[in-house]
């Protein structure tokens, strides 16, 4: 089963997009901020966490879903049995995600919990 992790919002400007976002949603930093990188939460401890990931200025995707997968090949497997396709990504060597396109070519990350 999958479950909606975060949703990731691309940002030129992290320590901009975190104060609007936790005064906007009444979230908070779920840890230290990183330069590149942030967790957001809701103060009340319900709801989807927000990600702020660091994009260039002319990414062309900025947004997307991470799904938490208990099982992540299998999901990955099914979801590619629905119309997803994997995309060619450049992968860290500790990477717990795999990155995906739905039909229309929108990314999403099926990431292991």
């Amino acid at each position: 089963m999958l479950t909606i992790g975060s949703i990731v919002w691309g940002t030129t400007d992290v320590p901009a997009s975190i104060a609007f976002w936790a005064a906007a949603l009444d979230y908070e930093p779920k840890y230290e901020p990183e330069d590149d990188w942030a967790l957001l939460i809701p103060r009340s401890g319900e709801g989807v966490q927000l990600a702020i990931d660091k994009v260039s200025s002319d990414a062309p995707k900025r947004h997307h879903l991470d799904l938490y997968a208990a099982d992540q090949s299998a999901e990955v497997n099914r979801l590619l049995g629905l119309g997803a396709t994997r995309v060619d990504w450049d992968y860290p060597d500790d990477a717990d995600y795999v990155v995906l396109a739905d039909p229309d070519g929108n990314t999403f990350c099926v990431v292991q919990k």
